[in-house]
């Protein structure tokens, strides 16, 4: 289900409702704090299959989409989740996009009323050659260029970065520097475990990733792509040259950047059981361990690819939740951290949003 956290600017008390959407999986999240209470969700049930589901008074009531994210019979995928819902180009504020496993990607003209396929990716010459990763083959990430609404970035695990320069007609693949998945696949052009992107808040040829082989950037729209791991500590089982891993990866509108290594991708937990954040602040070229969120007591714990986030305040507040069903945030950042109340289950995303009438996070 969806649990929800209210406070006001300063971020120091909460108050919490939920579960909503009881007995759903929510993968992704969408408040806009424009539209008053709206939250769109990709939802997800073991007996009634995916949706979108809409509130329009912040959780209170909820109702399925109809003619929500679906592949036509005739094209042979089956869509299993909705991993990604957010929001289209300002220039188009009645559009959304989501990304969805069987790796796809959706978009919706109408507030998420009705959604169409932007089929140009899923026809791409190398779809043959898609694999899906451990987590299924999912399109997870959609970055959009602030100044140029026809350029996007997509994410798909496992197959790699596809770049749109004229609204999805056409779809190009961005995986240069990238160590292929061993997956099999004849098209050497995909076969890239992408685990999450980021764009940088003030360049936007500027993107960040987390790998399943390592931390990387790229200064050219994802031209080309290449390490970014001064002071990380290095899988330690893996084969794969003791590069960091970890799923999630965020940014802050000061260009702060974030990320959680874990044991190795075959023990995939904090490591020594330390809950431990690391940051690499504007400017650095190193990255720190900034905060040890619970320094006396072991979390043998993951973070998912879609359970770190940044709020747009000043100063800035992080997020986060854990596989055992915690989250914890920090308002100073990434220094010292507390713990929202509850216990949850799993948890797949965390997101935030303004609700610039009530002054709220």
């Amino acid at each position: 289900g969806l649990f929800s956290f209210e406070s006001d600017a300063q971020r120091r008390d909460w108050t919490t409702s939920g579960p909503h959407l009881g007995g759903w999986e929510v993968y992704s999240a969408l408040g806009d704090g424009h539209q008053g209470d709206r939250i769109l969700t990709g939802t997800s049930h073991m007996a009634y299959g995916p949706s979108v589901r809409v509130s329009e008074n912040g959780g209170g009531n909820w109702s399925q989409i109809p003619e929500g994210p679906s592949y036509s019979a005739e094209s042979g995928f089956t869509l299993n989740r909705v991993w990604q819902i957010v929001p289209g180009h300002p220039s188009a504020p009645d559009t959304l996009f989501a990304g969805v496993e069987e790796a796809g990607l959706f978009v919706s003209r109408d507030r998420g009323a009705t959604w169409a396929e932007l089929d140009a990716l899923t026809k791409h010459p190398t779809r043959a050659g898609w694999f899906p990763g451990a987590g299924g083959m999912c399109l997870h990430t959609i970055l959009i260029h602030p100044d140029n609404p026809q350029r996007m970035w997509v994410g798909i695990s496992a197959v790699g970065v596809f770049r749109t320069d004229d609204g999805g007609e056409t779809w190009r693949t961005c995986n240069e520097g990238l160590a292929r998945v061993p997956v099999g696949t004849p098209h050497p052009e995909v076969g890239y475990c992408v685990h999450k992107m980021v764009l940088d808040p003030d360049d936007p040829n500027t993107l960040y990733m987390q790998y399943h082989q390592g931390v990387f950037q790229s200064n050219d729209g994802a031209e080309s792509w290449f390490p970014i791991e001064n002071g990380l500590p290095g899988d330690r089982i893996s084969a794969e040259l003791g590069a960091p891993f970890g799923f999630p990866i965020a940014v802050s509108r000061s260009g702060d950047l974030f990320l959680f290594p874990l044991e190795s991708s075959e023990q995939r937990t904090m490591r020594d059981g330390r809950l431990i954040v690391y940051g690499m602040r504007r400017g650095s070229d190193r990255w720190e361990p900034v905060g040890d969120v619970v320094p006396d007591e072991p979390r043998h714990v993951s973070v998912l690819r879609d359970a770190l986030t940044i709020d747009s305040l000043e100063p800035y507040g992080v997020y986060f939740g854990t596989t055992s069903g915690e989250v914890f945030y920090s308002v100073d950042g990434g220094v010292a951290w507390d713990r929202m109340p509850g216990q949850f289950g799993r948890i797949l995303c965390v997101k935030t949003w303004i609700q610039e009438d009530q002054d709220a996070a």
